[in-house]
């Protein structure tokens, strides 16, 4: 019983560390107006989360693992909800930017630290089996749950309401942790690799600033663009040069000697890129385009959040049929036509349920395209590498995510475009890097062996 307690309150954590995933979306437009922000800016909201999550993802987990699980899921837990607290309360953009970085480092310490208590608390087999697919499944929920209960609590009660509302449950989450969470000895002292996780921050960030300040027709600071690329591109080298030298490195070297993991990962930044577009690209159509309230868009994105469950269902069982690569290659072409559709949709000016057949695609680019490259991306894992493998393939798919809305959204929707179409421009950029997503997908091979656990 106190087991499955701990992992009520657990899945309650991750339900609203998922649901701030998605639940920005339908209420970005309503945020813009109240801080006098376009969309061009708006994509700090959503990248701000997504980038300091992924990029302390790994960090999250050795902390864990040193300091002890309660520990590190406590402060977690916390900084998560100060956050929340933070974000719903802020008196700025600036603010609410700032708000959403912390909510991203609270997600990246909290949620290793709660997976790791899970797998702790049931013994191995199917007892734990169980409860890592409620884990699953609760996730599921939240990222689905985020699109409609945005436009829900947007339309009633204010933005500032889809962070406010997780507060409560997440002080619900602390009392549990302090009194049914066993306490740990910490383990030996160890190296981090604090500079390897500053520096896997650092580059999307300055990526980020760069290209947004770039789109502004009339910045003030014309020098800030190409300083901020610059620093991006030296702190990535940084970071090579960072993990070569480190003793306990984020990412070993011999990561990066299994090439069908390496090109699964790869393929996952690029198919996240262009699903993390398609969605900010459907608020702003319905909302900006169109004129839709948030309870209307939210509404109208119900077929997305349906389709979702049903290709989570599905794909498992096309996965053992198909096989990994089929699966992946069938997600990047089903996310290609959702592009083609965004772009036909806008340019003709259509109505909201037009876009109903772009947003099934994308369901099913997500459901066939991520579920296969997660597979590929753990294939043939041990017990020294399964937590480096798993952590790399989250990192990919959140950096992967925010990379694409600063690339795509951020060309497509810059005032020094002004005159082409935003929904056009962002489909099309797209559209190309799925393109070097499927040329990357069709180069992975799994051994013999791999092929056939697919198929049973």
């Amino acid at each position: 019983m106190r087991a499955w307690l701990v992992l009520c309150c657990m899945a309650m954590l991750q339900f609203f560390i998922a649901v701030d995933v998605t639940v920005v979306n339908v209420a970005l437009p309503t945020i813009g107006a109240d801080f006098g922000v376009d969309g061009h800016a708006l994509t700090w909201v959503v990248v701000g989360y997504t980038i300091t999550g992924g990029g302390l993802l790994m960090l999250g987990g050795r902390l864990a693992d040193v300091l002890g699980r309660r520990r590190i899921l406590l402060f977690g837990a916390m900084l998560f909800g100060a956050a929340s607290l933070l974000a719903g309360l802020a008196p700025s953009f600036a603010v609410l930017v700032a708000a959403r970085l912390l909510q991203g480092a609270g997600e990246a310490i909290a949620l290793p630290a709660a997976m790791a208590v899970i797998v702790l608390m049931f013994p191995e087999g199917p007892r734990r089996s169980r409860a890592l697919s409620v884990w699953a499944a609760v996730a599921s929920c939240g990222l689905v749950l985020g699109f409609v209960g945005s436009g829900i609590i947007t339309e009633l009660l204010g933005w500032r309401w889809i962070f406010l509302v997780s507060v409560p449950f997440i002080l619900v989450v602390l009392a549990a942790v302090i009194f049914l969470v066993p306490s740990e000895r910490p383990a030996e002292p160890t190296p981090l690799d604090l500079p390897g996780s500053l520096l896997l921050i650092a580059a999307p960030l300055l990526f980020t600033l760069g290209v947004v300040e770039a789109g502004e027709a009339d910045s003030t600071l014309p020098w800030l663009p190409p300083v901020a690329l610059v620093g991006a591109v030296a702190a990535g080298a940084l970071f090579v040069g960072a993990e070569r030298r480190s003793r306990k490195p984020l990412v070993p070297l011999r990561f990066f000697r299994n090439r069908p993991r390496v090109l699964a990962n790869l393929a996952t930044a690029l198919l996240s890129a262009a699903l993390s577009t398609s969605f900010l690209l459907f608020t702003y159509y319905l909302q900006d385009r169109l004129g839709a309230g948030p309870l209307q868009a939210g509404l109208t994105m119900l077929p997305l959040a349906v389709s979702l469950i049903g290709a989570s269902v599905l794909v498992p069982r096309l996965l053992g049929r198909w096989g990994a690569r089929a699966c992946v290659l069938a997600g990047i072409g089903f996310t290609m036509l959702a592009m083609a559709a965004i772009a036909l949709v806008s340019s003709l000016g259509a109505t909201g349920p037009a876009m109903v057949p772009a947003m099934m695609l994308i369901a099913a680019g997500m459901g066939f395209g991520i579920v296969g490259l997660q597979y590929v991306a753990v294939t043939g894992v041990t017990e020294d590498d399964a937590g480096i493998a798993s952590g790399v393939q989250r990192a990919a798919d959140q950096l992967g995510g925010s990379t694409g809305i600063t690339i795509y959204v951020g060309i497509g929707f810059a005032p020094a475009l002004d005159g082409t179409d935003p929904f056009l421009a962002s489909s099309l950029l797209a559209i190309a890097g799925l393109a070097a997503a499927g040329f990357v997908a069709w180069r992975i091979s799994l051994p013999a062996a791999a092929m056939e656990d697919t198929r049973g």
